[in-house]
This record gives structure tokens, sequence and C-alpha cells, in this order.
């Protein structure tokens, strides 16, 4: 048994598994806020990069964002949260009292997260659903989500280009969305639209999903954003209101932002995990087929 387990284990038998959660969360909002104290003078996403609740760097550049932009409303809807412990809003939740909308088509987390002490301490809505393009805009709307909003992050790892392209009930400020870096800086293209898309039921790898980034920016400057850079691990694309973004914060172009991911991790038809080389991946997302945006 490692040390970090072993003391997990004592914490759990002292305090019980509530409150070590509880103390848990404290200490990594607690250590957000150092960050963004820290890098409250960064002058570029980059250098802004930090986590407290995000799976990678989010936390730190929505932070910068938020300080360069102006929001008239400090509201935000995220999709794909899983049980909300990790996700791109939890900390402005938590740091900047904003109030926001979670949808998860996972019953048991939409469950954990009205039972969690966050859902009464602050202002969140969490809804059980899976998200289509035909839905999203009844959901937002049956919850009480139109017009302009401060954030909005998607993340359901299949359809979110066309579920993007179909919102229209809400203006946010920001947008924040997962890429897929598996194909790569020039093309523009996307999966398919399927209503009932899932993952791993259209490819036991989990590598086929999303859209690339250029077909994002495309979608983007369709709808009046501009792209401004992305996660340094190569995940998420961030994109600001144009009429809102001020020079500080510079836009480019999809091949100048793009950012390849390094992690390599996917799945054999047993549903193992495995690793594939990036030419293995090339091969397989090469054999399924992609939209073209133009």
């Amino acid at each position: 048994m490692n040390i970090q387990r072993g003391i997990q284990k004592l914490l759990r038998r002292f305090l019980g598994v509530s409150d070590l959660e509880q103390r848990l969360e404290h200490i990594q909002t607690a250590l957000g806020r150092i960050e963004a104290r820290q890098t409250a003078s960064a002058e570029t996403l980059p250098a802004s990069e930090f986590k407290a609740f995000s799976q990678m760097g989010e936390d730190g550049i929505i932070q910068y964002l938020t300080r360069h932009i102006p929001i008239k409303h400090k509201t935000f809807v995220e999709f794909g949260v899983q049980d909300y412990r990790e996700s791109n809003t939890r900390f402005l939740l938590k740091q900047n009292q904003w109030k926001g909308l979670v949808i998860d088509s996972n019953a048991d987390s939409i469950e954990f997260i009205r039972r969690d002490e966050i859902s009464w301490q602050h202002n969140l809505t969490a809804v059980c659903a899976f998200i289509t393009a035909e839905n999203i805009n009844d959901l937002l709307q049956e919850h009480g989500y139109t017009g302009e909003i401060g954030l909005l992050s998607i993340d359901i790892d299949g359809n979110d280009y066309w579920v993007w392209q179909a919102i229209s009930v809400v203006t946010p400020a920001i947008v924040v969305i997962e890429y897929n870096f598996r194909f790569g800086a020039e093309k523009a293209v996307t999966i398919p639209y399927q209503p009932n898309f899932t993952r791993l039921s259209a490819h036991p790898s989990g590598i086929y999903f999303g859209a690339s980034l250029k077909a994002l920016c495309k979608l983007a400057e369709k709808k009046g954003y501009a792209f401004v850079g992305c996660t340094s691990a190569g995940t998420n694309a961030f994109f600001v209101r144009r009429e809102l973004k001020p020079d500080s914060v510079r836009e480019m172009s999809a091949e100048e932002g793009f950012i390849e991911g390094n992690y390599r991790l996917s799945r054999d038809s047993g549903g193992a995990p495995i690793s594939l080389s990036k030419d293995e991946e090339q091969r397989i997302l090469q054999s399924l087929p992609l939209v073209e945006i133009p």
C-alpha cells in the first residue's frame, strides 16, 4: 500500500467517507484560490492554466477569460459532467458564486449531484437527460436558461458539433468545447449526426467522436465567436463572443492554435485499455465516416 492510499484509509476510518470528501473539497477549493491569485497577472491562456476541479488547466483559463471579458450574467450551462466532481464550472460556482445548470445522461450521477452539499450550498440545477440536437433548446428553456449567459461548456463525447450548432436559445459570452485532436489541424470534419450516438458503441476504440478544431472554428465564425486558444493538453478549445473580446485576448486561426494531445489510451474489441500508436489511430479513423465542414 502506498503512503497516499494509507493516509486516505486512515482518514476514512477516523473521519468517515463524507467528512473526508468534504475536507478534500475544501482543500481543492483553497488550492484553486491560491492558484487564481498567483496567475492573476498572466497575460496569455497557457500562462493562466491551473486545475482545481477541471480535468486539465481549464479552471485557470476560465478565470483568465472572466477577468478580461465583461460578463453581464454570471450563469453557466455544462453538459457531460458525470458526477460533477471533475468539471469546468465547479470552481466558478464555488469561487465566484455563479449559478448554473448541469446535464448528464447518467441517472446515478445526477442523483449524486443532487445529494451533494454543493446543490444546496450553491445555486445549481442538475438534470438527467440524453442531449440531442433536437432536445437541447427545449431542455434549456424548460429550466429557465435563455438569452445571455456567461459560459457554455460542451463535452458529450459525440455530437458536440451538432449540438452547439443547434443551440439558439442561449447566447454565451464564452464557449468551452472538447475537440478531437486526432483529426489534426488541417481538416474541418465531424462525425455524422446520429441522435443516439455513444462513443464506445460507435467504435470500441473510443477514439471516434466529436469534431476537429477547424470544424469548430468554422462553426464559431458563423455563430459570431472568436477562437482564442486551447488547453496545453489538447482537449478543450475556447471561444469568446466577438463583440465582447478585448484586444488583450488574442484571436487565432485553428492551425495556429491547434495543440495535439499526447495521450493514446484506447480500448480493444473486448473493452480492455490499450495504447495505440498515432498511425494505428489514423487507420481506424480513416475507415469510419466523417462529414467535411465547408
